[in-house]
């Protein structure tokens, strides 16, 4: 009996660690056997409707509402994490920090009208956008739940 109501104080005690480690949004998730967001660029190919728990940096966030994020992976490049049913939005100043994120990867193609008109909004020049020749493909997530570090 005291086995058992010790190991419940303690199973106590993580779970309120945890809760006081991280600010949650949208569905509860754990930080438990989170892969690196990387995993994201090295297996693009395998990945759609699969459920995956991943770490990583915030390169940005959206300044009007905190309504996606973008995450980095490898080799200098990002992911775009939207919000299940726009249901849950993150705060606006969490660049540089590590989050815990849940949900489903995908791709999204981008065609060529829609980057040069990107491109155009950034101020790139007619000859970078006139070098702007195919569709692009970029991985997307939509996390149903995210953990972000308290301060």
């Amino acid at each position: 009996m005291k086995k058992t109501l010790f190991t419940l104080v303690l199973a106590a005690f993580g779970f309120l660690a945890q809760a006081q480690k991280y600010e949650s949004f949208g569905e509860k998730i754990s930080d438990k056997d989170a892969l690196p967001a990387k995993v994201l660029v090295e297996e693009s190919g395998t990945l759609e409707k699969k459920n995956l728990k991943l770490e990583g940096e915030v390169e940005s966030v959206c300044q009007m509402a905190g309504c996606w994020m973008k995450v980095k992976t490898a080799d200098g490049k990002t992911v775009r994490v939207s919000f299940k049913d726009y249901g849950f939005f993150v705060p606006t100043d969490i660049a540089g920090r590590k989050v815990v994120f849940e949900g489903e990867p995908g791709t999204k193609v981008v065609s060529v009208e829609d980057q040069q008109t990107a491109a155009k909004k950034a101020g790139k020049t007619e000859e970078e956008i006139s070098k702007i020749t195919t569709p692009r493909t970029d991985i997307v997530f939509v996390a149903n739940g995210v953990l972000v570090p308290k301060k």
